[in-house]
Formats: structure tokens, sequence, C-alpha cells
């Protein structure tokens, strides 16, 4: 009987977490218009204000030269920022309540990067793919450039799978690591971030203008190419990640 119970102690405790983890990843999944819902309708929007304008360019005699302007319009990245505001929300609004039902940091942690990978990931071939629908189509028939803007649609499905996946993951990771730094240390730690960040990045711009350096790097990231661009990005994710799951250990649900 000794050896019964402990054997079954064992198995509870060596028992992987998954079943734990797929909890969080369905209680962020209860309410899909947060990670779905808006980013689709923003992206809807853009693409219909898009084609508005494609068609009044077009009905004033601009010409397909004219409508490549669209390039540079930023509208495929709209989401993006709304983006950054989920990542907030999925630290913030749930943090509390899954401790709540029993659920461990770690486990918090693992299924909330769960739910952005899988959100990143479905949204990164989603733009890929219309991407190529919107060159297959010549811009949907009235030659607007919504999708097949920036670096998108120059180097194929898969480099705009990975692009759109490694900002993704990056703006939802950086929105919920600085939440984490709220959780742990509220006002304070906040206050200390923004102060860390208004130092930081305007001392970094200022050293590489004063010091010549912007060739450098320019130089650099044309060597590295568009892939290691965004591999870079991508790590800056992973570096977000594991700063947030370190803080959140020690943070204190109110």
């Amino acid at each position: 009987m000794t050896a019964l119970v402990s054997s079954r102690s064992v198995q509870t405790k060596g028992a992987p977490r998954s079943r734990e983890i797929l909890r969080i990843l369905r209680l962020h999944a209860v309410n899909p218009s947060i990670f779905f819902g808006v980013p689709l309708l923003i992206l809807s929007a853009a693409w219909a204000v898009s084609s508005i304008i494609a068609l009044i360019m077009s009905g004033a005699g601009a010409s397909a030269e004219d409508l490549q302007g669209m390039r540079y319009s930023w509208a495929v990245l709209s989401p993006q920022w709304y983006l950054m505001v989920v990542g907030v929300q999925a630290v913030g609004l749930t943090f509390s309540f899954a401790l709540g039902f029993g659920a461990t940091r770690r486990d918090f942690w693992l299924g909330t990067s769960l739910m952005f990978v899988a959100t990143s990931a479905l949204f990164a071939a989603l733009i890929a793919s219309l991407v190529q629908l919107e060159i297959a189509t010549g811009g949907w028939g009235i030659g607007v450039h919504m999708f097949n803007a920036l670096w998108f649609g120059t180097n194929g499905w898969l480099m705009d799978f990975y692009s759109a996946f490694a900002l993704q993951l990056l703006v939802l990771f950086l929105g919920a690591s600085i939440t984490t730094v709220y959780m742990r240390w509220r006002m304070r730690g906040m206050i200390v971030v923004l102060f860390l960040a208004a130092a930081v990045l305007p001392g970094l711009l200022a050293i590489v203008t004063l010091g010549g350096h912007w060739p450098d790097v320019i130089n650099w990231f044309g060597a590295i190419g568009m892939a290691g661009t965004f591999t870079v990005l991508l790590a800056l994710a992973g570096v977000c990640a594991a700063a947030g799951y370190l803080v959140i250990r020690r943070a204190t649900p109110r």
C-alpha cells in the first residue's frame, strides 16, 4: 500500500504541466476578439481605406507608377500597435485570475507565451498569403498596395511569414514584459523603466550620430540581410520573454 501511494505521488509530481499550460491558453482564448477579432477589424479597415484611396487616385488619372507610392503607407502594419495593447492585457487582466484558480507563475507565462506564438503564426500566415493574393490579382484589380508594401512581396511567402511572425512576437512580448514590471513594482518600476528608456535610447542615438557610425550600422544590416534583421527582432522577443518570466516569478497579484 505504501509503495502504491508513493508511486502515485511520484507520478503526480513528475507529471507534465501541459494540461495547466493549455488551460492558460484556453483562458486567453475565452474572448477571441481580443487576440483575433479586433486586429482583423483593424486590418480590414486599413484595406478598405487603402482601396478607396487607390480608386480615387485611379479616377484622377494616376498611373500604375503613381500607385506604387502606396507601398510606403505602412497600412499593413496597422494592427501592430494594438497588439502591444494585447500583450499588456494578456498579463494585466488575467494574471491574478489565473493564479486564483491554481495556476503557477511558470504555467501562466508558458501558456501566455504559447498564445503569443500561436497568434503571431496565424497572423503571419494570413498576411503572407494576402501579399501573394494581392500580387496575383494586380492589387485586387485596382492596383492597390496594401499588403504588397514595404519589404513584403519582395522575397516570397516564407520570408513574408518569418518577418511578420518575428515583428508580431516582439510587439506582444514587449507589451507583456513591460506589464510584468508594473505587476512586480507598480508605478515605481514603471517610472524606472521609462527613465531608462528615455536615457538609454537617445544616448545610443547620440553616440551613433556624433560618432558618425550610421554608415557602419547601415552596412551591418545590409550584410546580415532581411533574414538576419528579423532574426535580431526575434532574438529581442526572446529576451523580452525571458525578462518577463524572471520578473513575473516575484510578482504579487493585487
